[in-house]
């Protein structure tokens, strides 16, 4: 084998790690991109892009993030059932009271790639509204940036 060749990662030589990630005064789209890169294994020497390499990531304090300027009243989250008239659109003021695991779950995800390994990397995201998670026995590590 060439010394200069690109090594690419396989699935048994991936070491995965928990981290907790405290998402309380974290402005939501500077986490949900950390935590994407976190999920990916960007942050790894070993990346390769065809892989799922990352690591377990808990959010806590979901109920906690913070939106930059006016977004909390004027940005909108909105779902179409397909229906006519099936359009709900909610505040984000709203939407962070009622389902803030969902709000920062989908920034995330909004990041990841949008096709099956997407969808195989979002599993390993758990996203808490409180301080607890059930997660202790995994040992994870907090996570600082």
């Amino acid at each position: 084998m060439n010394a200069n060749a690109t090594k690419m990662a396989k699935s048994h030589e991936i070491d995965r790690k928990w981290y907790v990630i405290d998402a309380e005064g974290k402005v939501l789209g500077r986490l949900a991109t950390e935590v994407a890169d976190i999920l990916r294994g960007k942050n790894k020497p070993i990346y390769s892009p065809h892989m799922d390499c990352g690591d377990f990531v808990i959010i806590i304090n979901a109920e906690k993030i913070v939106l930059t300027g006016n977004k909390l009243d004027q940005k909108l989250y909105k779902t179409y059932s397909g229906y006519s008239g099936g359009l709900k659109e909610m505040t984000y003021r709203k939407f962070l009271a009622e389902k803030p695991e969902l709000l920062v779950f989908k920034a995330v995800k909004g990041m990841i790639p949008h096709n099956k390994l997407g969808d195989k990397v979002a599993t390993k995201l758990k996203v808490y509204a409180g301080s607890e998670h059930p997660h202790a026995a995994q040992l994870p590590e907090v996570y600082e940036f």
